[in-house]
């Protein structure tokens, strides 16, 4: 199949270069000249040449968006998984704490034992609830912070190229 692509292309590249001198000659039968000025093809080739730096420095700054998408990616599973693995702990300490009560309450050997013990059990859980909060509320900042940081920094460096462009 390589053989026969191959023989079909040559062929069509001299039929081209057989319809170029027969288009050429017949102009030039007219009188008309078909050669090409030089400031034109010298523009040409300038235009060329600016395109593919163009494109170029598209393709770079798609990489880089690429690049800083993925970062901004991991980043955000990393977090997620951190959050997940903060919510189990804060869960499996508060599960451990209503089993202390249990134990305590279980010991105790009156009913006005049995609501001092649950009362001095809810003032500590409302504090460890309020801490356990906060807990929450700097990871959720930490892993918001981790997970733009990629972006933020993206954004710069684009205006940073925008600015340098444009002088």
């Amino acid at each position: 199949m390589t053989a026969v692509y191959t023989s079909q292309s040559a062929a069509t590249a001299a039929d081209a270069r057989a319809n170029y001198r027969e288009v050429t000659e017949r102009l030039g039968a007219l009188g008309l000249n078909a050669a090409i000025p030089e400031s034109v093809r010298a523009l040409a080739e300038k235009t060329v040449e600016q395109t593919r730096e163009a494109y170029d420095r598209s393709t770079d700054a798609f990489k880089a968006s690429v690049t800083t998408f993925e970062k901004s990616f991991d980043a955000a599973g990393q977090g997620a998984a951190a959050f997940n693995r903060k919510i189990i702990d804060i869960a499996r300490r508060n599960v451990s704490s209503s089993f202390d009560l249990a134990k305590s309450l279980a010991g105790a050997k009156s009913l006005a034992d049995m609501v001092e013990l649950q009362t001095a059990f809810w003032r500590k859980q409302f504090g460890e609830l309020t801490a356990q909060a906060e807990e929450v509320r700097a990871l959720s900042s930490k892993v918001t912070e981790d997970t733009t940081k990629p972006i933020k920094a993206q954004m710069a460096r684009g205006a940073s190229e925008a600015r340098r462009a444009s002088w």
